[in-house]
């Protein structure tokens, strides 16, 4: 799956906001907290640790939620289902 990384200011602030049928993740790098604000659809979502090991994931996240991610340091989200190729304590490559 390709993921992109957020980079700038407002890639991180908009991330998937208003995206229809997502195919795509989304990396936030130092993003330990998110807003599914304004999206169109569920989303999943990963924490990271600076050791890009799994520490968190969250399923079917609906818009309109607020997500603080328990010991992460890098957020990825995906398009909902698609958390379920990783584990908690597995290391992620992109």
């Amino acid at each position: 799956m390709k993921i992109i990384t957020a980079k700038t200011y407002m890639q991180k602030l908009t991330g998937l906001m208003g995206k229809k049928n997502i195919n795509y993740g989304m990396f936030f790098p130092g993003v330990s907290s998110i807003h599914t604000f304004f999206m169109k659809e569920s989303i999943d979502v990963i924490g990271l640790n600076d050791a890009m090991i799994v520490t968190s994931i969250y399923e079917n996240v609906k818009p309109n939620k607020i997500l603080i991610l328990k010991n992460a340091n890098h957020t990825l989200e995906l398009p909902k289902g698609e958390s379920k190729r990783y584990h908690i304590g597995q290391k992620v490559k992109f």
